[in-house]
Formats: structure tokens, C-alpha cells, sequence
């Protein structure tokens, strides 16, 4: 089974960062205050998510934390304001199955969850409270959904997932349009990952097969992929994000170094050098603060979670945590 960690950095209605982890023990979801490092652990939720948690994403408003689960409900959303709220009531239609990622569109309206099981992929309007979910693609994801994200702009959606075609994608306007053609070169390997820049004119999937990472232009619809990184990742891309000025691009994978970051304008520049303090073991998801002036991987393996400036390359790591997420890190990922 394929597990990935969240780490999200989001700004609070109150005007507060946080980095929040998912993790496989109880309480299943880690948040902390966030300034150039990480603050004292804020308490857990009253009502804890169902069971191992996969996905992790705030609000673009941050007024709301989601968490993607193992366990009925499978989705769990919490009012967030410097700490927890009361726990929304789950969605009518609940999810077919054990939610591996979660996302927000950019406006807020709509949180999108992939899942184990057909229909692979469920979606809601969001408004401080889930809407009536909406009908399924007319064309389904063909297996296991495993990332999801939303174009900078909203208006398509991808779901990454186990079969071939490895990456499927929509439009979206309050609903799931007609399923775009398939690149003309799929991903090698199951797609782990996917993620847009933000100005909606790039796609990546992470995926299980060498080169690990495959990048397209897009417009909206699938261009002639782009050549891969001179270096490429050592093995299992675990998860893959641009940063929010879309002048690079990380992906968290299996072996050592764990992440390998390049300079992005339309393709791969010349791979970074790695930390010098590497993540603890096998990266499991990766994300750029708002900002663009840090960078956090969660990873298995003690402390479950590293933090780094960033500036064009990675600074020196910063402090773990004091009080350390519960077990490995499942997925990770900024707010804007």
C-alpha cells in the first residue's frame, strides 16, 4: 500500500501561518504555528478523523482544514482559526472509500477527495459546510485515485491514479465536464502525484517508473511532453509541486536524497543540490510556502516532517518540531 504526508502552510483568518502533518497514529493530523520555523503544537481536534490519514489542505481563506482518511467518513473537515474548530457535519452522500488526497479550488467553492474505490474521485460545493455532491464523470479515473489538484485558475481538475492512463483530467464549473484527451506519451508508471502551475499553462504527475516525473504544457488539454530533467529522481516519485511563482519544481521520492528540486520554465533546469541535512527517509510529499521562501518535505522515519529556507536552492534545515507528529508523514503541500 502507498502512503504519502501533508504538510500545509496557510495563513489564519487571524493572520497566523500554520504547517499541519497527517500521519498513520492517532490523532492522525499535527498542526503547528508556522514562522520561519515551527511553533508549539496546537491542540488536536475534539473530534479526531476516522483512522490513518493521507491528504491535508487548508482553505485558500485558511478558515478550514481538511483532512483525507482511511475510515468512515473518509473526509473530515474542521472550522480552522488558530487552532481546531467544531468538526463539520459530514456530507450527506458520503465518499465510496478511503480518501487518499484531498483538495480546495482556488475559490473555495468545491473540496475534491480521491479514493480507493470506484468512482475513484468524489466532489462537493464547499461553503463553510459541504453541498450536495456532485455527479460523478461521465468518464471515470480508471483506477485508484491517489493526487488531485484543481488548475491555478479552477476551472479544470486532475486526478492522478493507478491504471493506465495514469493521469485523468477534466473541466470543471460546478461540476465535472468531459474528460480531456490523453497525453500522446502517458506517465511510465501509476501516477502518485499531479499538481499545475499556477498560471495554469503546466501539468506534472509524479508517478512509479523511471523518469519517475513526466511535465506537459497545457492549454487546457495535454501538449507534447516536455524532455525529462538532465538528473532525474532516483526512484518513486511520491509527490510533485511547482512553487507559486512557477520557477520551480520539487518531487518527494523513495530513495535518497528524498527530494530533488530543478529551476522550471517551460522544462527542467539543472537539478539543485540536495540539503545538506537530507530528510530521514523516504519523502512522501513536498510543497513551496506562499512566499516562495520555504520548503517542507514529510517523510517516514524520525522527526516525520523537515522544513528548509528557501532561495533557489535549500538552506540550512530548520529546528524539528517539539513535539513531533505521531508517525510517518503522509502528504505535503502550502496554502496560498
Amino acid at each position: 500500500m502507498i502512503l504519502a504526508v501533508k504538510a500545509v502552510i496557510a495563513t489564519s483568518a487571524a493572520g497566523q501561518p500554520a504547517i499541519a502533518v497527517v500521519h498513520p497514529n492517532s490523532p492522525w493530523v499535527t498542526v503547528y504555528p508556522w514562522s520561519a520555523g515551527f511553533g508549539t503544537k496546537y491542540a488536536n481536534p475534539a473530534t479526531l478523523p476516522g483512522d490513518t490519514a493521507r491528504g491535508v489542505r487548508f482553505t485558500a481563506a485558511a478558515d478550514a482544514l481538511a483532512v483525507s482518511h482511511d475510515g468512515s467518513p473518509y473526509l473530515s473537515v474542521y472550522a480552522w482559526n488558530m487552532g481546531f474548530g467544531a468538526k463539520y457535519a459530514d456530507p450527506a452522500s458520503l465518499p465510496s472509500s478511503d480518501g487518499y488526497r484531498v483538495c480546495f479550488s482556488p475559490s473555495d467553492d468545491t473540496v475534491a477527495v480521491s479514493l480507493d474505490l470506484t468512482p475513484f474521485v468524489a466532489a462537493y460545493p464547499w461553503s463553510a459546510g459541504f453541498g450536495t455532491k456532485y455527479s460523478n464523470p461521465a468518464t471515470l479515473p480508471t483506477g485508484t485515485g491517489r493526487g488531485i489538484n484543481f488548475t491555478g485558475n479552477g476551472n479544470q481538475i486532475a486526478v492522478a491514479h493507478s491504471n493506465s492512463p495514469y493521469i485523468t483530467t477534466y473541466p470543471w464549473s460546478a461540476g465535472f465536464g468531459a474528460k480531456y484527451a490523453n497525453p500522446a506519451t502517458l506517465p511510465a508508471g501509476i501516477g502518485l502525484s499531479t499538481a499545475f502551475t499556477t498560471a495554469s499553462n503546466a501539468i506534472a504527475v509524479s508517478h512509479t517508473v523511471s523518469p519517475f516525473v513526466s511535465t506537459y504544457p497545457w492549454s487546457p488539454g495535454f501538449g507534447a511532453k516536455y524532455a525529462n530533467p538532465a538528473t532525474l529522481p532516483p526512484s518513486n516519485g511520491s509527490d510533485v509541486t511547482f512553487n507559486n511563482a512557477d520557477s520551480a519544481i520539487a518531487v518527494a521520492h523513495v530513495s535518497s536524497p528524498y527530494v530533488s528540486t530543478y529551476p522550471w520554465s517551460a522544462g527542467f533546469g539543472a537539478k539543485y543540490a540536495n540539503p545538506a541535512s537530507l530528510p530521514a527517509g523516504t519523502g512522501r510529499g513536498v510543497a513551496f510556502n506562499t512566499d516562495d521562501d520555504a520548503i517542507a518535505i514529510s517523510h517516514d522515519t524520525t522527526p516525520y516532517i523537515s522544513a528548509y529556507p528557501w532561495s533557489a536552492g535549500f538552506g540550512a534545515k530548520y529546528a524539528d518540531p517539539a513535539t513531533l507528529p505521531a508517525g510517518n508523514g503522509q502528504s505535503v503541500a502550502f496554502s496560498s
